[in-house]
């Protein structure tokens, strides 16, 4: 059994291309012959293709282009249209909203139109891509839980751009296009409301973001662990049991007493994950709103101890051992 004790793949099932049911009267082609890719093959089904965009997939790409290009253009244009500097520099590069100043109104392009309509090319394609999502699940027959869960992440998306700077009556307080300056960002308004560490949604959304790490993993394992005795083909096992589905619940059992089954540990990976994206919408959503300071709130609250009312600080020029 030595050679099961793999992570990836090691046979790869092919069978005849298959293009899909029929799409009904009217709907816009399937794009690209299917091919078959052995290292794709390696991490899931080996077949490529073919893709259906229909109207709100190809409206969908349209749009975000539009975005990225508006983007692009003007972090090149902050270093004089010079490719060289673009590349050495992007990843400090950015297209910064409005200035506070101008509020919820329409700024010069230059002086942060640019970012609003770059922000508005950029929702309305992410907001086509869920229609897609939604329209090609309900036409498949299948449940909508992975349009849901592209929802959550959606509504958080909303919150930093487009929410949140509504309730706070400026655009900006949103956060700007590009790595850095939006890792920049974060930084900033945790210190500027008194740090995120004691915001308890920003918590919970950590807790959540480590429990879905955990989850997944152990999902993942615990297959991989069993896939010698078929667990990879999980929904065969669901309704009929064999070996590697009840070794699977003895090993949970007997390591911590609990299992859960091969249908339930989906959902509990589902609701972690949503419930990421959206403890911490929540927890952006409350600040500067509702709690100008999240220290102070603690405090009130008893979840922080308050600091030394006198702290005595020596000067490190005095301190034993310093060369005089």
């Amino acid at each position: 059994m030595a050679e099961y004790q793999n992570i990836f793949t090691r046979v790869q099932v092919r069978e005849p291309a298959y293009p899909g049911v029929d799409l009904p009267p009217g709907s816009l082609p399937r794009i690209g012959k299917p091919i078959f890719s052995y290292w794709i093959g390696k991490i899931g089904d080996a077949q490529i293709g073919p893709i259906y965009l229909g109207f709100t997939g190809v409206a969908s790409l349209i749009f975000g282009f539009i975005a990225i290009g508006i983007i692009g253009f003007n972090m090149l244009a902050s270093v004089n249209w010079s490719p060289i500097e673009f590349l050495q520099n992007f990843f400090w590069l950015a297209l910064e909203p409005p200035p506070p100043a101008y509020g919820l109104s329409i700024p010069p392009l230059g002086d942060g139109g640019w970012w609003l309509m770059a922000g508005f090319f950029l929702t309305t394609s992410i907001l086509l891509w869920w229609v897609r999502t939604y329209r090609r699940a309900i036409a498949l027959g299948t449940g909508t839980h992975v349009a849901w869960a592209f929802a959550a992440a959606i509504f958080f998306y909303l919150t930093l751009g487009f929410i949140r700077p509504l309730m706070m009556g400026s655009w900006g307080e949103a956060v700007p296009f590009g790595i850095f300056p939006h890792l920049d960002w974060t930084a900033a308004i945790s210190i500027r409301y008194g740090n995120f560490y004691y915001n308890p949604f920003h918590a919970l959304s950590i807790a959540f973001l480590y429990g879905s790490a955990v989850l997944f993993a152990m999902h993942g394992g615990t297959i991989l662990g069993v896939s010698r005795y078929g667990g990879d083909r999980e929904i065969d096992q669901i309704t009929s049991r064999g070996t590697a589905s009840e070794r699977a619940m003895l090993f949970w059992r007997w390591t911590m007493g609990f299992n859960a089954t091969m249908e339930s540990i989906h959902r509990w990976a589902w609701w972690f994950a949503v419930l990421t994206v959206i403890t911490a919408g929540l927890g952006i959503l409350l600040t500067g709103t509702v709690v100008e300071n999240w220290y102070l709130w603690g405090i009130k609250h008893g979840i922080v101890p308050p600091y030394p009312s006198e702290l005595t600080i020596e000067d490190p020029a005095l301190m034993q051992g310093v060369s005089q």
